[in-house]
């Protein structure tokens, strides 16, 4: 019997253009995204270097770009957040304990609300017993620690827990450890359609 649920972000709640991003990069002068772009992502998402670092470190690689230019094609990936889902959501805090466990950055974070608002974001961190974002906590998916981070600090049971991502890597690493999964599927299946999965 199910009686936690743990989500990701990106993709489950807010969709996300990553074509968005690469093309605005692209039209900064990237030709690629190599090692050293890949390498900045991965400090910023566990708050290893600082939002000044990146896109410091982003410039030295665009040396034609300006960071204003850098941070409208970073946060370009960030599109809607359907109410729908919101609403789903509100619907399930009243049944379980919610978790929010997303790889993401500060850049993202701050401009995801600033975009919906306080009232909108308010009413979604709500539903959430507690909120991780892994550039607070300087641990990232899939990376069995951060899984065992959150079993320990709220005593979860992961043959109790169910956890929703759309990267099989993530949702490899939480079954690896006993937990239920749902990897879902952009674009064919949506968050809402929860119940249908009969995982619950």
């Amino acid at each position: 019997m199910i009686d936690t649920i743990i989500f990701d972000f990106g993709d489950i709640f807010i969709n996300l253009d990553k074509q968005a991003t690469i093309s605005g990069l692209q039209k900064l002068g990237m030709t690629e995204w190599n090692s050293e772009f890949d390498r900045l992502n991965l400090l910023f998402e566990t708050g290893d270097i600082s939002h000044d670092d990146f896109l410091a470190g982003f410039q030295k690689q665009l040396p034609n770009a300006s960071i204003e230019d850098i941070l409208e094609a970073w946060n370009a990936i960030l599109a809607d957040f359907p109410l729908y889902r919101l609403e789903f959501l509100q619907m399930l805090s009243k049944k379980y304990r919610l978790f929010l466990l997303s790889n993401t950055d500060s850049i993202h974070i701050e401009t995801f609300e600033t975009k919906s608002g306080i009232s909108f974001y308010s009413d979604f961190y709500q539903c959430f017993e507690k909120v991780y974002f892994s550039f607070e906590i300087g641990k990232r998916k899939p990376n069995a620690d951060v899984f065992q981070y959150l079993i320990n600090k709220h005593e979860l049971s992961p043959k109790r827990t169910l956890f929703i991502d759309d990267k099989k890597e993530n949702t490899d690493s939480a079954a690896a450890l006993g937990f239920n999964i749902w990897n879902l599927q952009v674009g064919q299946e949506d968050v809402v359609d929860l119940f249908d999965k009969k995982i619950l």
